[in-house]
C-alpha cells in the first residue's frame, strides 16, 4: 500500500519480507496517517523498549509470550490484542522465536484524554 492511498491492504508477507532491515532492523513501517504510526515488529531477545509518548496497542499475528508491564506479567498469544498507554514501561520476555506484532501507537503525545471514556 502507498503511504498516500486513502485505503487499501497491507500484506503482512510483503512488511516481513523487508526484515531485517539494512541496518539490522527488526521492524518496518507500513502505516503512517497523522499520528497513526503503524510498524510490523519481529523481535529476538532480549527485548528491551522504553516507556513511548504514545498510547499503543499491539496485534499479536503469531507465536506467544508474556507481557511485562506496569509491574504486571501477563501471557499473550496469536490472535491476542495488547494495550500500553504512554508512558508504561514495558517488554516481552519468554517469548516464541516465530513472534510477530503489529505495532500501532495513535494519539497525542501523553496519550488519550482518560476523562472522555
Amino acid at each position: 500500500m502507498n503511504m498516500s492511498d486513502r485505503s487499501g491492504v497491507i500484506r503482512f508477507a510483503e512488511a516481513q519480507a523487508s526484515i531485517p532491515g539494512p541496518g539490522g532492523e527488526r521492524a518496518a513501517s507500513v502505516l503512517r496517517r497523522g499520528t497513526l504510526d503503524v510498524v510490523l515488529g519481529l523481535p529476538v531477545a532480549p527485548n528491551q523498549q522504553t516507556p513511548h509518548a504514545q498510547d499503543e496497542i499491539y496485534v499479536v499475528v503469531r507465536g506467544r509470550g508474556v507481557l511485562i508491564h506496569d509491574g504486571k506479567r501477563d501471557s499473550f498469544q496469536s490472535g491476542d490484542l495488547l494495550f500500553v498507554a504512554a508512558g508504561c514501561e514495558h517488554h516481552y520476555d519468554d517469548f516464541t522465536e516465530n513472534l510477530a506484532l503489529w505495532r500501532i501507537f495513535y494519539g497525542p503525545d501523553g496519550g488519550e484524554d482518560q476523562s472522555k471514556g
